[in-house]
């Protein structure tokens, strides 16, 4: 039958579509040719019915920022733009001529009269459209992971940029202290001290070392203190006194301990003395530094292990549902401090384990959590607030925020595949797409709330549900 209609030879989606109504849609269709380059149709306009590739190849593409994203290629026989029952009204893609080429457009004003009269034919076509679906919703299903890795790398980056950083700054500041450390020990040789004193000094200085902790002084306290024990160290005519009131004060040392010190020191010795106990101290803190540093690399480490699940791969598993929230909120913790959004946590005590799949529900989080941190973007003291709490035989875990809320008229639209409100560019229209789906997965609930300054995105997830293979 298509062979009838010679537009229509190389549609094998329309085989089965008889010839009289191929005539009515080439009749009712508008033939155009289009040159290298040329743009047939471009993202954002209004949808106006579907093109078909009589002859060449057109090239789909959708801007993401400023990348252009790859689409399903379309050459001769393929069939793209409005499709019978779309519910669309703007075009989420750009096609481009590549090389010669000839389209056929069908107008989207003679739709109603093809579904009316023409069964067969919006019968091809809404097949059409369901594989289409099919392969954008995978393509796009695709594209939200690799958005979400992005986000995982981008956290993972300012996370490790401090303490990465600190340790290098820290490496390179103990290898120039300890090229003083010779002379030092020269100098302190030098004394010939008796065994009781070496001992002595020891004590104390271990006490010292074992009982530091950082910080726990206020600005005003922490000088007053210094001035003190800079104070001291003058008034028996010890050298960098400013140096080592800084590390004294850093090691909560009193003037107690000072004097103790001192008694069981010669006076002549003093100034070498604590010149290498400054040494020592400087040392225990750069080390210290460096294990804080490190340490934090490997809780990050940790939290991207398991906050994509590396050592387990995708089986069922049961968890803590707080240990995935609470990674997330360490891999989106640069974006909190960009946008300058406070966090509240009410986790509810002895929450029961679930039964679930670790890496999808990190998806969940990672999704919520980053588009409440958007919708905050230009609010004054934005504030998102994570909840959980055990519901009957659920537990419910809350994401709310503070910020302008979403319209009444879109709220219902927002778990659709490829709905958004982010820029042209910025958004797949699949991540909540992707919350609903994973959480159904689950044989859990997923509500919105949302009015100006309070919107509320709550999962419930039964703790004895059965998750579907």
């Amino acid at each position: 039958m298509v062979s009838h209609i010679p537009h229509f030879k190389n549609f094998e989606s329309l085989a089965q579509v008889p010839a009289e109504q191929l005539e009515w849609l080439q009749n009712q269709s508008h033939l155009r040719h289009f040159e290298d380059g040329e743009i047939i149709v471009v993202q954002g306009d209004p949808i106006d019915g579907p093109y078909f590739v009589i002859e060449g190849h057109v090239r789909l593409f959708r801007d993401q920022g400023a990348d252009k994203q790859e689409v399903i290629p379309a050459t001769t026989g393929a069939i793209f733009g409005y499709l019978p029952y779309s519910r669309g009204t703007i075009i989420t893609f750009s096609a481009q001529s590549k090389g010669k080429s000839s389209i056929l457009h069908f107008p989207i004003a003679k739709n109603r009269e093809m579904i009316r009269d023409y069964f067969e034919l919006t019968q091809a076509l809404v097949h059409q459209m369901s594989n289409r679906v099919r392969d954008f919703t995978r393509l796009e299903l695709q594209t939200d992971k690799m958005a979400a890795l992005g986000k995982l790398a981008a956290g993972l980056a300012h996370e490790l940029n401090n303490p990465a950083s600190a340790l290098v700054s820290d490496s390179v500041s103990l290898r120039q202290h300890l090229r003083m450390e010779p002379q030092a020990f020269k100098d302190l040789t030098s004394l010939q001290l008796e065994p009781h004193q070496v001992d002595g000094v020891n004590e104390i200085l271990l006490q010292i070392m074992a009982e530091y902790k950082p910080g726990g002084l206020t600005l005003k306290e922490r000088l007053k203190k210094e001035e003190v024990i800079a104070g001291w160290l003058e008034k028996h005519d010890i050298g960098k006194a400013e140096e080592m009131s800084e590390v004294f004060t850093d090691f909560n040392i009193n003037c107690d301990q000072l004097d103790s010190f001192k008694n069981f020191l010669p006076t002549a010795g003093l100034n070498t003395i604590f010149n290498w106990i400054l040494n020592v101290l400087v040392t225990e803190k750069i080390v210290l530094d460096i294990q804080v540093s490190s340490g934090r690399i490997t809780e990050l480490i940790k939290s991207v292990k398991i906050y994509t699940h590396m050592d387990r791969g995708t089986e069922k598993t049961i968890i803590d549902v707080h240990d995935g929230i609470r990674n997330t909120i360490t891999i989106l913790g640069h974006k909190f401090r960009e946008e300058n959004v406070a966090l509240s946590e009410v986790y509810g005590k002895n929450l029961p384990p679930l039964k679930a799949y670790p890496g999808e529900l990190n998806q969940v989080w990672t999704n919520l959590i980053d588009n409440a941190l958007d919708s905050l973007q230009g609010t004054k003291n934005g504030v998102i607030t994570i909840c959980t709490e055990l519901d009957l035989d659920f537990i419910k875990i809350t994401v709310a925020d503070n910020g302008p809320g979403i319209p009444q008229d879109i709220q219902l639209n927002i778990f659709d595949p490829f709905f958004t409100t982010k820029e042209l560019g910025k958004g797949t229209g699949m991540g909540l797409e992707t919350v609903r789906r994973i959480v159904l997965r689950h044989k859990g609930l997923i509500k919105v709330f949302s009015e100006p300054g309070n919107t509320k995105f709550e999962v419930c997830l039964p703790i004895n549900g059965n998750i579907e293979e």
